[in-house]
């Protein structure tokens, strides 16, 4: 590598932070989010959850793949969550997955890199917390995106779980405090 590429590079990194990112772009703000069960509720209600580039939001499963989790209620009662490739749909990347967390909502202030449960299906319960490791949605860089999420009600009646999440759509940053990202 020529001296000016190799200064050309380390003008470069050192504007965006020493991170190699370049500066966040959307703040992380925390949202309560409602979607229903895969069986039992209309098609028209979202069943999964997705964090893209941008933006983090309910899915629906028949019209795109696109998602992180997938929610229902087995036969036997039990809420579950289920990463993508608990209903089959392997990336061949990093899987999305969820990581309990013993920390409370606001104590969970950076995505871990590993320990993701990907092919699991994992029950969930009101006060529960969970690390959300994202597709690789960031096919630039090839990286994940992160969120974190706390579980606050079911309706049965309706087969819905409500729970609050902030997600980092920023590529490359896994920190989750509400704001500006740096890292």
């Amino acid at each position: 590598m020529h001296k000016s590429a190799i200064l050309a590079f380390l003008a470069l990194t050192g504007a965006c932070g020493g991170n190699g990112l370049g500066n966040a772009a959307i703040e992380n703000t925390v949202d309560t989010v409602m979607i229903g069960a895969l069986v039992g509720t209309p098609i028209n209600v979202p069943s999964a959850y997705g964090i893209n580039p941008g933006s983090a939001r309910p899915i629906r499963t028949d019209q795109t793949s696109a998602f992180d989790f997938a929610y229902n209620i087995l036969p036997d009662g039990r809420r579950v969550f289920l990463p993508r490739a608990a209903l089959g749909l392997v990336s061949g990347s990093a899987e999305p997955g969820l990581q309990a967390s013993d920390d409370d909502f606001d104590g969970i202030e950076q995505a871990p890199l590993n320990g993701y449960l990907t092919l699991d299906t994992i029950e969930v319960a009101v006060g529960q917390r969970y690390v959300v490791r994202g597709r690789v949605a960031c096919t630039s860089i090839g990286v994940p995106l992160y969120a974190k999420v706390e579980i606050l009600a079911f309706d049965d009646v309706d087969r819905r779980v409500t729970f609050r999440a902030l997600a980092n759509t920023n590529c490359g940053f896994r920190s989750l405090r509400p704001g500006l990202p740096e890292d």
